[in-house]
C-alpha cells in the first residue's frame, strides 16, 4: 500500500538545514580525529553557563511549597503571577506601560514566531523580511500560508535598505519581520533607521488602509556590547508585536520559553490578543512550560555572562581584520558575518573544512558571498583557531605568510 504523506512535510522533516548539515558533519569529524581538533562555528548554541540563580530557583521550586504545582498545566496564556512579574519589568526596563493581559507566554521564539504567524495571516497575505535573516522565517512565513518576500540586504552596514523596503511595501504586505541584533550578522539597528522604518510602513498604512504588523524577533535583545543601544521597537512604531525567547538572555535554549507582546497601543489589541490565543490553540500549544514560566519571571532582569561574548567577538574580529578578511562589526548576538574569501561561500565553507573549521555559507540566510560564524564557544577554542583562520587566509593569498 502507498503512504500518502504531505510531500512538502517530508522534504522538510528528511533535508535537513545546511547548518545542521554541517553540525552533524562536525559531531562525525570529531569522532575521527578528536573533539578538541574540529572547531566548530555553526551552532547558535549559548555556551555561557545560565546565571547562578535560574539553577537556584529551579530547585526552590522544586523541593518548596509549590513542588505540587510546577508540572501542572498553567492556564493558555501563562500563570497570571508570571505574566505581572515580567509586564513589571519590560515597564521599568524600556519606560513603558505594559500589563500581565499583554503578554501571551510561549515555547521559545519559534512558536512565538509560528503563533503570531498564524494570528495575523489570511490568504493572498504577504511578509517581509530584510536579508541576512534566520532561514528558519522562510518555512515559518509560508507555513502560514503567506508569501515570503525578501529584501536584498545593504552589504556595506547591514542597517535597514529603506528605499528597497518602501518600494517592496504593497498592498498585500500584512507584516514585516525584524530582528536586531541580527542573526547572522549581530548588527543592531539604529534607532534612526527604526524612526525611518516605523515612517514608510506609517503611511503606506494609511495608504492601504490595514495595518502592517511589525513581528519584532528578539532573543539576542540583552545581548548588545559597548554601550550599543537595542530599540525597543514599540516604543516607535505602534503595530509591533513582540517575540521573545529567553534562550540565548538566560542560556535556556532547551527549556523553550519565551512570550508574546501586544502591546495596548497597538491597533485592536484585544483582537490580535484573541488571535494569538487562537493560533496557539490550533497549533497545539497547550501551555508554556510551567517551571520555567516560574523560574524566568523570578530571573527576568537578569543575564547569563555577556562579556564573555563581547571578550569573543573582540579576539575574533580583530584577528579576522588583521589576516585580510572584511567583517562589518557586529554590535550585539553572537555572530560574525565576513565576506567569503572567494565569490562561492559554499566552496568557500568547504574549503575551511580542509583545517576543520566549520563555517556556514551566507547563501542560506539571503546573502551570498558571506559566511557565518558563531563564537559562542570556548575562548580557548577562538585562540586555537586564529592560525588556522590565518592559514585558510593565506590560501586565498590576503594575508602574508
Amino acid at each position: 500500500m502507498t503512504t500518502s504523506v504531505s510531500e512538502k512535510m517530508l522534504k522538510l522533516g528528511t533535508h535537513r538545514s545546511t547548518i545542521r548539515e554541517i553540525f552533524e558533519y562536525g559531531r562525525k569529524r570529531k569522532m575521527e580525529v578528536g573533539q578538541e581538533n574540529v572547531f566548530d562555528f555553526s551552532l547558535g548554541n549559548p555556551n555561557v553557563p545560565s546565571p547562578r540563580e535560574v539553577n537556584e530557583e529551579a530547585i526552590r521550586l522544586l523541593r518548596g511549597a509549590e513542588a505540587d504545582t510546577v508540572h501542572a498545566y498553567s492556564s493558555a496564556p501563562g500563570f497570571d503571577d508570571v505574566r505581572a512579574r515580567l509586564a513589571d519589568s519590560i515597564s521599568r526596563r524600556f519606560g513603558t506601560s505594559c500589563s500581565m493581559e499583554q503578554i501571551f507566554m510561549t515555547c521559545g521564539a519559534a512558536a512565538s514566531l509560528t503563533v503570531t504567524l498564524k494570528a495575523i495571516s489570511v490568504p493572498g497575505d504577504e511578509v517581509m523580511v530584510c536579508a541576512p535573516y534566520f532561514p528558519e522565517y522562510k518555512i515559518f512565513v509560508e507555513g502560514a500560508g503567506d508569501r515570503f518576500v525578501m529584501i536584498e540586504a545593504r552589504t556595506e552596514d547591514f542597517q535597514l535598505p529603506l528605499d528597497r523596503i518602501k518600494a517592496a511595501v504593497s498592498e498585500k504586505t500584512k507584516a514585516m519581520i525584524l530582528n536586531s541584533p541580527n542573526n547572522p550578522c549581530g548588527v543592531v539597528y539604529t534607532k534612526e533607521n527604526i524612526m525611518a522604518l516605523a515612517e514608510i510602513l506609517e503611511r503606506k498604512e494609511k495608504e492601504y488602509g490595514h495595518p502592517i504588523y511589525l513581528i519584532a524577533d528578539e532573543p539576542y535583545r540583552e545581548i548588545a556590547y559597548a554601550g550599543v543601544e537595542v530599540p525597543f521597537l514599540p516604543l516607535y512604531y505602534r503595530n509591533t508585536i513582540v517575540c521573545y525567547s529567553y534562550s540565548k538572555s538566560l542560556s535556556l535554549p532547551g527549556e523553550r520559553i519565551g512570550y508574546i507582546l501586544v502591546p495596548d497601543t497597538m491597533d485592536d489589541p484585544e483582537k490580535v490578543m484573541g488571535a494569538v490565543a487562537g493560533a496557539a490553540r490550533v497549533l497545539g500549544y497547550v501551555c508554556a512550560p510551567t517551571l520555567f514560566q516560574k523560574v524566568v519571571a523570578a530571573c527576568a532582569d537578569q543575564t547569563s555572562d555577556i562579556a564573555i561574548y563581547e571578550a569573543n567577538k573582540n579576539l575574533l574580529y580583530n584577528a579576522l581584520l588583521q589576516y585580510g578578511y572584511s567583517c562589518v562589526e557586529p554590535g550585539g548576538a553572537f555572530y560574525l558575518f565576513p565576506r567569503s574569501l572567494e565569490e562561492d561561500a559554499y566552496a568557500f565553507c568547504e574549503h575551511a573544512k580542509k583545517y576543520d573549521l566549520l563555517l556556514v555559507p551566507g547563501d542560506d540566510f539571503g546573502c551570498p558571498g558571506h559566511v557565518r560564524i558563531s563564537y559562542c564557544v570556548q575562548t580557548e577554542t577562538i585562540e586555537r583557531a586564529l592560525p588556522l583562520f590565518r592559514r585558510l587566509a593565506q590560501d586565498y593569498g590576503v594575508c602574508g605568510r
